[in-house]
């Protein structure tokens, strides 16, 4: 539904209310308690009151000019008009039903020397099938899909062809595509290509997708180099029935970085995740905590402030899974469930981002 309007919001003021109550909306993961977040939708004890008092004395119109200013939506590109745009050389086509293994698409960005990309955004020409992407980065001699055709569909990868990767940008539902942060910027080496990685859900009708990437350079050479880390578990078995089966991950922190955000990610079986810093000095910190994960509203936590996790520090991820009956969106509480692409499958990765200074 659309709340752009008072007429198209006042049918449901009961419902917010109860949202806005019960704390369902708006949607947000992380505990209180455990670091501050610059994304944090949480509404305020005032603006919780605000509209349940609203709802109470029967959701009113109010004066009309009181309003604000209607609401401003971007077109086009979130992060601006891109310096250069890439995409799939053509439709691909979406069977109606059945299950699509991920796809994947090798895109050359012909660059001949080194570049400085200041942001970066995916745009799905399909959005109703495309459940997520991610645009990975493969530097010369990459051997992740060596020999593969560039820009034809690669499907049935086999789990040995692996290799180093780094990440541009990824695209999910609700994700935000973010303009660039003054300052910092990522480093593309000259050769190195772009893997669209294609995770596609059939709706019911045939469909086709033309998936493009925007980048914007950077000006100028960064004050800090945006990097990333997963800290990856992939050997589980959560069996039949299991309320909170533990997976634990972790990444070693190898040269000091100023941490910037952090993103659990697991599938509908997943129950609560927490990031927690573990110092040199001996001393711990749970970076975050979200003890009631949801597989349909899944956060990039952004924290307000960087923060600098020395040599040495171990980030450690534990997650748990509810494989029993009592999970709503559990397709099957009597399977073994395993890593897997698929979202009745599961995955356990703790993704972060960091920033590192950089070489002026």
């Amino acid at each position: 539904m659309a709340f752009l309007t008072y007429e198209e919001t006042r049918p449901y003021a009961a419902a917010i209310k109860a949202a806005v109550v019960t704390k369902k909306m708006p949607p947000w993961g992380a505990d209180e308690g455990h670091g501050k977040f610059e994304n944090d939708p949480t509404l305020s004890e005032a603006e919780k009151k605000t509209i349940v008092a609203w709802v109470e004395a029967k959701a009113p119109a109010g004066d009309k000019k009181d309003a604000p200013a209607p609401r401003q939506f971007v077109e086009g590109w979130n992060i601006g008009q891109p310096d250069l745009v890439i995409a799939m050389p053509k439709a691909y086509e979406i069977p109606a039903s059945g299950t699509i293994d991920y796809t994947r698409f090798i895109l050359p960005l012909n660059f001949t020397e080194d570049r400085w990309v200041a942001a970066a955004e995916v745009r799905p020409g399909n959005r109703s099938i495309v459940h997520h992407v991610i645009a990975y980065l493969r530097e010369p001699g990459g051997v992740w899909l060596k020999g593969a055709p560039i820009g034809e569909p690669i499907l049935k990868v086999a789990k040995s062809d692996g290799g180093p990767r780094g990440t541009l940008v990824g695209y999910a539902p609700g994700f935000p595509a973010r303009p660039a942060t003054p300052g910092r910027a990522l480093l593309i080496k000259a050769g190195t290509e772009v893997i669209l990685e294609m995770h596609y859900t059939a709706n019911g009708k045939p469909a086709s997708d033309l998936t493009k990437v925007g980048i914007i350079f950077a000006k100028e050479p960064p004050v800090e180099v945006s990097g990333g880390f997963s800290a990856v578990e992939t050997r589980f078995a959560i069996p039949p029935g299991a309320e909170a089966h533990e997976v634990k991950s972790k990444w070693t922190v190898t040269k000091a970085v100023k941490l910037t955000n952090l993103t659990p990610h697991m599938h509908v079986r997943g129950k609560d995740f927490m990031y927690t810093a573990k110092y040199p000095t001996g001393e711990s910190e749970v970076l975050l905590k979200v003890s009631k994960y949801d597989f349909n509203w899944q956060h990039t936590y952004i924290l307000a402030e960087p923060k600098l996790l020395p040599v040495g520090t171990v980030v450690e991820c534990i997650a748990h899974f509810d494989n029993s009956p009592n999970n709503k969106y559990n397709p099957d509480p009597t399977a073994t469930v395993k890593w897997g692409d698929q979202s009745w499958e599961e995955m356990m990765i703790g993704f972060g981002g960091y920033v590192v200074a950089g070489e002026r």
